[in-house]
């Protein structure tokens, strides 16, 4: 392996350290400082100044031969191969002499459609968050590793704007034809596991695979569900269902076997974490587990899951078979369920709508959600945002190729779909109240279940969807937003607003068929 790293540059290392176990990783990371043990064995760390992505930060080199795949804008930012290479020389150099960490992993559960990526890292505890969030390969596959994809990170390497074209001292580079991914600056982990999916978002889409930022999980009964949204939606919480097996938590391909997990791991958030409400997260939080900026009694090692004093971006890695009815291989059958779940702040999305194929296409196109604190650098509060297909800051390609596929395989297999919101209720954030997650429970279950196919519904003459009028387990008030507000005309108009602010996103796609455009809200 050290041939292997001279040849990218990195001359007379220190040590280089390949494959070593979750064990072996905490090991370093201690003797070298990075963190410190809790009470339960998970290793924890502190990412510094960047405790969530930066989007401001992220930069695709710019050839000849992806410069007509890519969708170029605010998302996918050019940078000029002569800019990485500047910046690749100076991050080779300044690890020269160092400690080098390689994991050998896999994105892509189904493998028909795996790649195989290297991660190359300055830090121990990062190369323990890769291999606990990335397929870990067979003993027999790893004799053959061949890196189809490589990711260099270096938080410790700081960039200079001035001289190498970028915004600040941190950097997240993909370069497609040189299969690499470089990450300076930047401590968070997140950086390195969103590089993978961009990458995977670019690769299966031209394999025929619909790539997606979703969480998924399988009934006994063999029938999977979907679970799409931001950060902080809900994906990992409502997915971890100990009635159902989990195939994976974020990132998911849908072939035309069905659907699989792209990683090996979990990546949760800790903010307000409970026993109560989420059991198999908490119980994840163990030997082998990386946590992020979560804050300890320095006596007791015992973790304040409510101290967001660093970040409300908490964070915890750990692999999928810490979750106790994982599906390992994290493969399964096409959905019979497709759920997009949303965190409104104004409090007016209703808590539970059916979507037919129009509407599924228009929401899923607006992707609406509130931008919850944390989620990326200096978002403090939360802010109404549209990512189109629920993952515009990962899709290298022009969104429209996302929808056309979603599209297709709704209807090819007669999935059911529905809008559930995890935001507020009861008024806009600071008025309102979070949604109860047991009752959000109780709406999904029901409509994986079935029950909600059963209901009658109403018309949300607003936003245009059905409303169920009854759900097991669910109060009748908490199915309708106005209901649960005390003032009428307040509702009615921060309702409206909400709509026509749906509108005026939709307006930039002037290319979506009018059927589609008709699904949405009604300003």
């Amino acid at each position: 392996m050290k041939d292997y790293v001279e040849s990218l540059g990195i001359i007379n290392p220190k040590a280089v350290y390949h494959n070593l176990t979750p064990a072996q990783l905490t090991e370093h990371a201690l003797e070298r400082g990075e963190g410190t043990l809790s009470n339960t064995g998970a290793l924890v760390v502190t990412t510094g100044k960047y405790t969530g992505r930066s989007p401001e930060d992220r930069f695709v080199v710019d050839t000849p031969a992806i410069h007509d795949d890519i969708d170029w804008g605010k998302v996918n930012v050019p940078i000029s191969p002569a800019a990485f290479e500047g910046i690749y020389n100076r991050m080779t150099a300044y690890l020269q002499g160092r400690e080098i960490f390689i994991f050998d992993g896999m994105a892509g559960a189904d493998p028909q459609f795996a790649l195989n990526v290297r991660v190359v890292n300055e830090l121990a505890s990062q190369n323990l968050f890769m291999h606990q969030l990335l397929l870990r390969p067979t003993a027999e596959k790893l004799e053959s590793f061949v890196p189809g994809f490589t990711i260099l990170a270096a938080p410790g390497f700081k960039c200079i704007p001035e001289l190498d074209g970028v915004h600040s001292e941190a950097a997240i580079i993909v370069n497609f034809e040189k299969k690499m991914v470089i990450i300076a600056g930047s401590q968070y982990a997140g950086e390195m596991k969103k590089s993978v999916f961009s990458v995977m978002n670019y690769l299966l889409p031209k394999a025929g695979v619909l790539s997606m930022h979703c969480s998924a999980n399988v009934g006994h009964d063999g029938s999977s569900a979907l679970f799409f949204g931001l950060s902080g939606t809900g994906k990992t919480t409502l997915s971890a269902d100990p009635q159902r097996k989990l195939i994976g938590d974020d990132e998911h391909g849908w072939s035309d076997n069905g659907i699989f997990n792209i990683e090996g791991g979990c990546y949760a958030k800790c903010i307000n974490l409970s026993y109560e409400n989420e059991p198999q997260i908490w119980d994840a939080i163990k030997f082998g587990a990386l946590v992020e900026n979560v804050m300890m009694d320095p006596e007791t090692r015992e973790f304040d899951f409510n101290d967001g004093s660093l970040t409300e971006n908490t964070r915890v890695g750990y692999p999928v078979e810490y979750i106790p009815n994982c599906v390992i291989p994290s493969v399964a059958g096409h959905p019979n369920t497709v759920i997009f779940l949303t965190a409104d702040a104004f409090g007016v999305i209703p808590p539970v709508s059916k979507l037919d194929k129009n509407q599924a296409m228009y929401h899923f196109v607006s992707g609406y959600t509130s931008k919850l604190a944390g989620t990326e650098r200096g978002i403090v509060e939360p802010q109404t945002t549209f990512s189109t297909c629920f993952g515009a800051p990962f899709l290298p390609l022009h969104p429209s190729v996302y929808a056309e596929m979603l599209g297709k395989k709704i209807e090819a297999h007669d999935a059911h779909v529905y809008l559930v919101n995890t935001g507020w209720a009861g008024g806009k954030y600071g008025v309102g109240s979070r949604m109860k997650i047991k009752y959000t429970r109780a709406m999904v279950t029901a409509a994986l279940n079935g029950d909600l196919e059963k209901a009658g519904y109403e018309l949300d003459p607003i936003f245009n969807v059905l409303v169920p009028k009854s759900c097991p387990n669910v109060p009748d008030e908490f199915l309708s937003q106005r209901a649960l507000w005390k003032d009428d005309a307040a509702y009615e108009a921060t309702a409206k607003d909400l709509a026509a602010r749906f509108v005026k996103n939709f307006q930039k796609y002037s290319d979506m068929p009018a059927h589609i455009v008709n699904a949405g809200p009604k300003g």
